[in-house]
């Protein structure tokens, strides 16, 4: 049995796209910037080399679909991704459409001004468009 819990921190500041075999896709609520994040579906997992071999296996091919739908939605300068987890430790990936004429560009977006949430129809527009680029409905 899989004891998943998504962390409260990931929930509260995300919006469902969808879900992929072993990974929630979930939109950062933070407009400025198109960003994903991909958690993998299994219970007290900190790293990605936490993970049994066919879901490392997993989780890489399912990154390379979210880069992939990213890059043909956005068309970005650079595509970040990153699993850091320094204030959330659940295993999670960041993969974030960057460009030029960012806010942040050329640092993290993580250290440049304030978050701009969503308003709710924005946000659930382009958690279908993700959806429908990665072949969800």
């Amino acid at each position: 049995m899989n004891d998943f819990q998504l962390d409260s921190r990931l929930e509260a500041d995300t919006f469902l796209v969808g879900e992929l075999t072993l990974s929630r896709v979930l939109l950062m609520d933070d407009a400025r910037f198109p960003w994903v994040i991909l958690v993998p579906k299994r219970p007290d997992i900190r790293e990605i080399i936490d993970l049994e071999l066919r879901d490392r296996a997993m989780v890489y091919r399912e990154m390379e679909a979210v880069m992939d739908a990213m890059k043909r939605l956005f068309s970005p300068t650079k595509l970040n991704v990153a699993a850091l987890g320094n204030m959330v430790p659940q295993l999670h990936m960041h993969i974030i459409a960057r460009f030029e004429d960012d806010q942040a560009w050329p640092k993290p977006v993580w250290s440049v001004g304030q978050r701009v949430s969503y308003d709710p129809a924005a946000a659930e527009a382009r958690a279908k468009d993700i959806s429908v680029a990665l072949g969800r409905l």
